[in-house]
Formats: structure tokens, C-alpha cells, sequence
């Protein structure tokens, strides 16, 4: 590889670490080229991009854009090493654990995952990166959780409403009975 070429590959990279917010760091060395494009195409069809880059040429684009912001990143960069991209933080994830029950194996390793600013080293963090939130779900959770009172009491003024309309149709249902009571009844004689 030339100079040139490593160069345009640290480009690369630095677009995809500038585009993306959440990236995993996974070691793929024993998997077969079957598996790895079994992987790929899992990744392809839930919008997950898969990049293949020496380690020294990834911590050089990591470091050309923010060298503190990635230091937990860096001890992961050893063996093989492939980059799973995505806007979704925990997408990489349940295709990892898919993948693995699918083809029986514990391989992929996750090595690394950065989620927006939060470094998971080691794949004893996969199951936790699974469970992660997006933020379309913790939205989701915190309109309903503010819906559920107003609910309530939208419930506790129409029940209170119909509550007020049954008593005044009570009212006007025995107002009439004793009206047709008092019409019913013979008039008595008036005394002189």
C-alpha cells in the first residue's frame, strides 16, 4: 500500500467517524469469507456500513479528528479489525448476537463500541449494547409517560361530566313523574 493510498484511506475513515456518532470495533479474523459476506449483507440490509482498515490507519484518522475523545478506543485496535457504522447505537449489536445463534460460533469479538461519546470495551458488553435505548424509543417512553396524566385527567373530567349529565337527567326524569303525578291526581274540593 502506498503512501498515497493509506492517506486516502485515513480520509475515508475520517469521513465515516465524522458522519457517524456510533461505531463498533469487532475482530473477524476466524470467520470464513462466507461468514463475512453472510455479516455484510446482514449489515447491508439494516443500513449498517462495514469497513475493513489496518489498525494503525484507524487510529491515525481517529486521532487526526479528536485524539482524547477516542483514547478508549485505541486499546481495541490489535488483530483483524472490521468497523461497523450506524446511526442506530445498538443496530450493530443484535446483528452481532443474530449473527453468532445463527452460525453457532462467538465470532465476531466485539472488541469496541463508541456510542455517542461512551466507550464499551470488551464483548462482555455486547448484551448490554443490545439492550441500549434509541433515541427515537427514550422519546417515545418520555411522551408517554407525560400523556399518561393528562389521560387521567381528561378520563376524571369526562367521567365527572357524565356523571353531572346522568344527575340532571334523573332530575328532569323524576320532575316529570311528579308532574304527571300532580295532573293524575282528582282535584280535591275546595273548602268555603
Amino acid at each position: 500500500m502506498t503512501k498515497q493510498e493509506k492517506n486516502d484511506v485515513i480520509v475515508l475513515l475520517k469521513e465515516k467517524f465524522n458522519q457517524y456518532s456510533n461505531f463498533y470495533v469487532t475482530d473477524t479474523e476466524s470467520l470464513t469469507v462466507a461468514q463475512i459476506g453472510k455479516l455484510r449483507s446482514a449489515c447491508f440490509n439494516k443500513q449498517v456500513e462495514v469497513k475493513v482498515a489496518k489498525n494503525t490507519l484507524i487510529k491515525k484518522a481517529l486521532e487526526g479528528l479528536d485524539a482524547e475523545k477516542y483514547v478508549g478506543v485505541y486499546d481495541s485496535l490489535h488483530k483483524v479489525t472490521a468497523l461497523m457504522f450506524s446511526e442506530n447505537p445498538k443496530e450493530p449489536a443484535l446483528i452481532l448476537t443474530s449473527f453468532r445463534k445463527e452460525s453457532k460460533t462467538e465470532k465476531p469479538v466485539l472488541k469496541a463500541a463508541f456510542i455517542n461519546g461512551d466507550v464499551y470495551v470488551g464483548d462482555n458488553q455486547l448484551v448490554a449494547l443490545t439492550n441500549i435505548k434509541t433515541k427515537n424509543e427514550l422519546i417515545g417512553e418520555v411522551i408517554g409517560l407525560l400523556q399518561s396524566p393528562a389521560k387521567r385527567v381528561l378520563a376524571a373530567l369526562l367521567h365527572h361530566h357524565e356523571g353531572k349529565a346522568e344527575a340532571t337527567t334523573e332530575v328532569a326524569a323524576e320532575a316529570a313523574v311528579a308532574e304527571v303525578a300532580v295532573e293524575a291526581a282528582p282535584e280535591a274540593p275546595v273548602a268555603e
